[in-house]
């Protein structure tokens, strides 16, 4: 390992990756792998035009979404996408917020599993796909969530909405409210059921973070989501979501469909420690929306592997310490440090590292003494904070005496 100094007091080391590196989900946000295009307005990256393939750190890659995003659910790395920012029609994948809210006020003891809701004239009017409840009955929170997870219920998202708001149009505003509380930037709501609005809109980075949040916040409630059918009213329902049967570990999340904005998905699998997202829009049949899904989760767990550079406490480094009660003190990442690469491309990875040295007593445990840069094909240039790994006490006077001397003869 070689070293050079920059200024005076500082060290920067250069490490080669080993290609044993162990594989691991962590839990470390990291921005896209995903190859950068040229700027738009609004600092966006310019969206290809029709018919064109989606971006990938391996290249351009075909699909016939109008609109694409796969994600690593732990490192927040992009995989692939296309139009990711593009606000469209998300038709009945904004069921998804209607339920964060839901689960939101379940959480909050706001709403109860067995509480009982009315059902009005108007929800159950409601067209599209339904739950079937009846006009004049009370339907149990939990049966509802059903209704609206497994059977798209519009009346089940009105249900909720004229319980909690009064009206679907202030539940709307509800939605809007807590889509800007958890960093949905690109979303707004006019309804609880996806409805065609001409100003109801989502991107897929959004849908792929609020699922990411349903998944993260509500883990009691996200199994729901991998329920095969349900049953209300005598009248079976089967879950529309096609990856939860064709693709391993597919366990949610919701479709979506009007004319306007074609057959979408937000689906979610997970694979050992590694879980992708993947979200689409545009498609033309559910045919094509079923083969689409498993062909690019596939695609995502195939080609890309998620690879710990550091555990979190392992010792990256022994920093000298002058006039210490030990004469070194391990650098430390404070939590494990995950990059999701393209298979075979962890060779092609460095890692170097930054810091002051001799560092000079006391020096107290978790303190930031420098850096660890990562550079490297396909992999945005990371600055990550490194810490340290104990308690340096400043040694007392009489044991400085000898050290300082030393120092006079070692030059340090």
């Amino acid at each position: 390992m070689s070293s050079c100094a920059e200024s005076k007091g500082a060290s920067r080391r250069a490490l080669l990756l080993p290609a044993a590196a162990s594989l691991a989900a962590g839990a470390l946000p990291l921005p896209a792998l995903a190859q950068q295009r040229p700027r738009a307005n609004g600092g966006r990256p310019a969206a290809p035009p029709p018919g064109a393939p989606a971006t990938t750190p391996l290249g351009p890659l075909d699909t016939i979404a109008r609109q694409a995003l796969i994600v690593d659910f732990d490192t927040d790395a992009v995989l692939l996408e296309k139009n990711p920012d593009e606000r469209m029609p998300p038709s009945s994948m904004s069921k998804l917020m209607t339920m964060y809210v839901v689960f939101d006020m379940l959480k909050q003891g706001r709403l109860k599993l067995d509480q009982e809701l009315p059902v009005s004239e108007r929800a159950w009017r409601m067209g599209g796909s339904k739950m079937f409840v009846q006009i004049g009955t009370q339907v149990p929170v939990e049966a509802l969530m059903r209704g609206v997870i497994v059977q798209s219920g519009n009346d089940a998202c009105v249900v909720f909405a004229e319980a909690i708001s009064g009206s679907e149009q202030q539940f709307a505003e509800l939605l809007n409210q807590k889509a800007r509380q958890i960093g949905l930037t690109d979303s707004s709501f006019r309804n609880a059921t996806g409805w065609p609005d001409p100003e109801h809109r989502m991107t897929c980075r959004d849908l792929a973070r609020l699922a990411k949040r349903l998944i993260s916040d509500f883990p009691e409630y996200y199994k729901i989501y991998n329920e095969r059918s349900f049953t209300w009213n005598n009248i079976s329902q089967d879950n529309r979501n096609p990856a939860l049967a064709r693709v391993s570990g597919a366990d949610g999340l919701k479709t979506g469909h009007t004319e306007e904005a074609g057959y979408g998905l937000t689906a979610s699998a997970k694979r050992g420690d590694r879980r992708l997202i993947l979200v689409f829009n545009g498609l033309p049949s559910m045919k094509a929306r079923a083969e689409e899904s498993e062909r690019l989760l596939e695609w995502g767990f195939r080609e890309f592997e998620n690879v710990v550079l550091f555990k979190a406490g392992d010792p990256v480094e022994e920093i000298p310490v002058h006039l210490g009660n030990r004469r070194t003190v391990p650098l430390v990442g404070g939590k494990d440090v995950v990059v999701t690469l393209p298979r075979n491309w962890r060779n092609k990875l460095q890692a170097r590292l930054q810091y002051e040295a001799p560092l000079e007593a006391p020096v107290a445990k978790g303190q930031e003494l420098g850096k660890l840069l990562v550079s490297g094909q396909g992999v945005p240039n990371l600055q990550l904070p490194l810490l340290a790994g104990a308690d340096v006490d400043r040694l007392g006077l009489i044991p400085r005496i000898p050290a300082v001397i030393g120092s006079w003869f070692t030059g340090t």
